[in-house]
């Protein structure tokens, strides 16, 4: 899961996923890094709980505006 989180923090500093933005749903980032749906939702509860990713309750999880991995 380092890896994947490795990944999702350079991504959002490269700005491929920038401040304010919504993350693809867990299932399109589990096939894309062909990993399990159980494997991302801990890789985006671990962001979250970093505060670089906020969830939105019915709308999805998007990059934190204020701060950077």
């Amino acid at each position: 899961m380092d890896e994947l989180l490795d990944d999702l923090r350079r991504k959002i500093k490269d700005g491929t996923y920038p401040p304010g933005s919504q993350l693809p749903a867990g299932r399109m980032l589990a096939d894309s890094y062909d990993v399990s749906h159980s494997t991302i939702q801990r890789a985006i509860a671990t962001l979250r709980e970093q505060g670089v990713l906020v969830g939105r309750p019915g709308r999805g999880v998007f990059v934190a505006e204020s701060k950077r991995p």
